[in-house]
Order: structure tokens, then C-alpha cells, then sequence
């Protein structure tokens, strides 16, 4: 498969190879989406008043409440998902104390 070529559909897959190459591609799209978010939290660094405001544990649970229903509705791993997500979480909220605290040195 060269570099132009789409990669195949999970259910098409014949080799490992084929396998392989549509992972990558699933990770290389997650990363551009994780620098969406992390562009999200800079705006949310950058907009928030104050730092104890970084901190919202009602809207993480929202958060995490709406990807665990994803996962459902996508008929993969809740918890496994729940539990990504918890990590993803937790460490945008780090990430934007660093970007408020940044933002205000």
C-alpha cells in the first residue's frame, strides 16, 4: 500500500499488514484531533477568569457520562473508553493550569 492509498476497513483486512497500516492511519487522525482539543483547552485557559475555575469536576463527569454513551452506542469497550477518557481528562485539566498559569506570568 503506498503512502496515497487509503487504508482498508477493519472487516476488509486480509494481513496484518493491511491491519497495521489502518491503525496507524486511525492514530495519525487521533493525534490531529487530540491537537483540536488541546487548542480547546488553550482558549479555555485563556478565557477563564479564574484558576479554580480550570477545575470542574460536574462538567468532567458530564464529559465522561457522554463518551460512555458513545462507546455504547458504538458497541465498544465503556469502560475501557470511560476509563481513556478519565486520563484524557485529567491531563487537559493539567495542561490548562499550565496554559492559565502561563498566561498570566
Amino acid at each position: 500500500m503506498s503512502s496515497t492509498d487509503s487504508p482498508k476497513n477493519p472487516e476488509s483486512c486480509t494481513t496484518m499488514i493491511e491491519v497495521r497500516a489502518g491503525v496507524d492511519a486511525v492514530d495519525a487522525k487521533l493525534v490531529e484531533l487530540l491537537a483540536q482539543r488541546f487548542g480547546y483547552m488553550d482558549a479555555a485557559a485563556r478565557i477563564k477568569t479564574e484558576r479554580n475555575a480550570v477545575r470542574d469536576e460536574a462538567r468532567k463527569q458530564q464529559v465522561l457520562t457522554n463518551v460512555k454513551a458513545a462507546a455504547r452506542d458504538a458497541d465498544i469497550p465503556v469502560e475501557v473508553v470511560g476509563d481513556l477518557w478519565d486520563l484524557l481528562v485529567e491531563a487537559s485539566i493539567a495542561y490548562e493550569l499550565e496554559k492559565w498559569d502561563a498566561n498570566r506570568a
